[in-house]
């Protein structure tokens, strides 16, 4: 799978955009909230559960290619390698697991439909 693939996919989500809140980090937001960091990139940071334990799971599976996101990790972000052991369809649901998870943070006013 290619970043272009990854960057498309993120984007493909409801309501979802491009942003580049500082300069040369691109992201995908909903609403104003990033779920995805690093689009274009061979890697990227996503929400992989509602806290760190959930988290870490990518961490025990895959422990050449997950790390714990710096600075946000705590609240259960990772950072996921491309093309490395884990398989893309994992890496596009973890996406998607991301989304869901922003998305369900939003007042329902602001959810997309």
């Amino acid at each position: 799978m290619t970043p272009e693939e990854v960057r498309d996919h993120a984007l493909g989500k409801p309501g979802a955009h491009p942003d580049e809140p500082w300069e040369g980090d691109h992201v995908a937001k909903v609403v104003e909230k990033i779920f995805v960091f690093g689009l274009g990139g061979d890697s990227v940071g996503v929400k992989c559960g509602a806290n760190r334990a959930e988290a870490d799971e990518w961490l025990h599976q895959y422990p050449d290619d997950a790390t714990v996101m710096a600075y946000t990790g705590r609240n259960g972000w990772n950072t996921l390698r491309i093309g490395g052991a884990i398989p893309d369809g994992e890496i596009l649901e973890a996406i998607d697991t991301s989304y869901d998870l922003i998305v369900s943070k939003l007042p329902k006013s602001k959810r997309p439909s």
